[in-house]
C-alpha cells in the first residue's frame, strides 16, 4: 500500500479509548562489580532509572503520538505510582480522567533492574482483583459520556482482573449502539467464553494455539501453508464469535483470518530485532488507528505490522513516531 502524510492526517482525527489493565513500568539500569557479602546476589551500582506507562497504558502511549484524542480507562490505586502515572500520561498527551481509582488495591507496576543489558530481577506490585459490579456500573456510566466522542474502542488484557465478561458486554452494546469498532488485544491467563460484539482479537501465535487447544508443532513451512496454523485461525472465529482474528507470529509477520474471505499473511517488516517488549501493543494500537481512519483491514494489519517492525528495533517499551512510520513505508 502507498502510506503518505495524508495518511497521517485521517489517523490525526480518530478518537480512541484504550481500556485494560494499567500499569507503572519502572526500569534501573546500573553496573555490578561485586558480590554481596550478606547472599549470592549481584549488587547492582544504580546510574539511571526511567518510569513509563505500562500494559494498556502503553497502548494508549503508542496511539498519542498520532492522534491527539486519546483516552485511557483502567484501574489504580490511590498511591505515589498512580500519581506518577497520571503525569506520565498527561506528559505524552493522553487523558487519564477516565481510570478508575480504587481504595485498596495498588497500583499496579513492575520494575526491572538490568545491568549490561541483561535484565536481573523484576519486581512486581500487584494485587489481583476482578472488575466489582459497582465498578462495572461506573464503567458504563463514563462509557455513555465518552462514546459520542470516541470513533473506536481497544480492550487491552493482561489478565489482571479489569477485563471480565461483564465489562465486554457492557463494551459491546455500547459499541453497538454508537457503531464504534472494538479490537480485543487478549490475554492467555483469562480465558473468556467469546468476545460477541468486537469486531476483532489480536492474539500472538502463543495465546492462539492456547486458545484454540492445539499443540503447536511449528512445521517448518510458510504460515499460509501450515495447516495446523489455519485450522487455529478457522476454530477461534467460531469460538471467539468474532469476524476478523489477526494472529502475530513473531518474525514470520502476521496472518489474517476473516469470515468468508481468503485467509491474509503480512510478511515482517522488522530488519533488526533487539526486544519484543512492547510490540504487541504497538501492533493493536496502529491496527485499530487505521481500522478507525477507514483503511480496509488488510492495509490497517500493514500499517501495524510496519509499526511493529519500527519498535522490536528498539531496547525497552519503546513507541515510534508518524516520521518513522512514513519512512519505513517509503
Amino acid at each position: 500500500m502507498n502510506f503518505t502524510r495524508n495518511c497521517l492526517g485521517s489517523l490525526a482525527k480518530c478518537r480512541i479509548l484504550v481500556i485494560g489493565d494499567v500499569m507503572l513500568d519502572h526500569f534501573i539500569w546500573g553496573h555490578v562489580r561485586r558480590i554481596s557479602p550478606e547472599a549470592p546476589v549481584p549488587i547492582v551500582e544504580v546510574t539511571r532509572e526511567e518510569f513509563y506507562p505500562g500494559g494498556a497504558a502503553n497502548v494508549a502511549r503508542n496511539i498519542s503520538p498520532f492522534s491527539p484524542h486519546t483516552h485511557l480507562m483502567g484501574r489504580v490505586g490511590k498511591d505515589i505510582a498512580a500519581a506518577r502515572l497520571r503525569d506520565l500520561l498527561v506528559a505524552d498527551k493522553v487523558d487519564p480522567d477516565p481510570l478508575l481509582v480504587h481504595e485498596t488495591l495498588p497500583t499496579i507496576s513492575k520494575a526491572r533492574v538490568s545491568a549490561r543489558q541483561q535484565q536481573i530481577v523484576r519486581v512486581d506490585r500487584e494485587k489481583l482483583l476482578p472488575l466489582s459490579l459497582d465498578e462495572c456500573i461506573e464503567v458504563k456510566k463514563r462509557l455513555d459520556e465518552l462514546a459520542p466522542k470516541l470513533d473506536a474502542i481497544i480492550l487491552e488484557d493482561y489478565g489482571k482482573g479489569f477485563i471480565t465478561p461483564a465489562l465486554v458486554k457492557v463494551v459491546s452494546k455500547v459499541a453497538q449502539k454508537h457503531k464504534l469498532i472494538v479490537t480485543v488485544d487478549p490475554s492467555p491467563r483469562n480465558q473468556l467464553p467469546d468476545w460477541e460484539g468486537v469486531t476483532l482479537v489480536k492474539p500472538n501465535r502463543l495465546e492462539a494455539f492456547a486458545a484454540a487447544g492445539i499443540e503447536d508443532n511449528l512445521e517448518p513451512v510458510p504460515p499460509i501453508k501450515n495447516t495446523q496454523l489455519k485450522n487455529v485461525g478457522w476454530r477461534l472465529l467460531e469460538k471467539w464469535k468474532v469476524p476478523s482474528v489477526l494472529i502475530t507470529l513473531g518474525e514470520q509477520g502476521m496472518i489474517l483470518f476473516q469470515r468468508d474471505q481468503p485467509i491474509h499473511h503480512i510478511p515482517t517488516r522488522a530488519r533488526e530485532v533487539y526486544d519484543v517488549s512492547g510490540a504487541g501493543d504497538t501492533a493493536i494500537a496502529l491496527l485499530t488507528l487505521a481500522l478507525a481512519a477507514g483503511f480496509t483491514l488488510q492495509d490497517a494489519a500493514d500499517i501495524a505490522n510496519h509499526a511493529s517492525g519500527i519498535v522490536v528495533g528498539k531496547l525497552g517499551t519503546a513507541t515510534l513516531t508518524p516520521d518513522e512510520l512514513l519512512a519505513a513505508f517509503a
